[in-house]
């Protein structure tokens, strides 16, 4: 399944795959490091929500939106908490 996230860095990429699956690991998840996009199936398999690999369109905005939200919220929070400790260094 291709990545179709569009990120305005593309170089970028590689570092938030490392974000995503250093951020998921602390939460507990078994994050493969060289594919931290799979941890979205433990996720799914968590919350009892069909994902499979391949085509999902069955799946609903809200089924999909728990899965991606809780992926997305936890590494907005870890940058912004990044960001926090930076600013403090200055």
């Amino acid at each position: 399944m291709a990545n179709r996230n569009k990120i305005l860095v593309p170089s970028a990429r590689e570092e938030l795959d490392k974000l995503k699956a250093r951020v998921m690991k602390e939460q507990g998840y078994a994050v493969n490091m060289d594919k931290p996009n799979d941890v979205k199936y433990e996720i799914a398999e968590e919350l009892s929500i069909p994902l499979k690999k391949g085509y999902n369109g069955k799946l609903t905005s809200e089924q999909a939106g728990k899965i991606g939200g809780s992926i997305g919220g936890s590494m907005v929070k870890e940058m912004i908490r990044m960001a926090q400790e930076q600013m403090l260094k200055k």
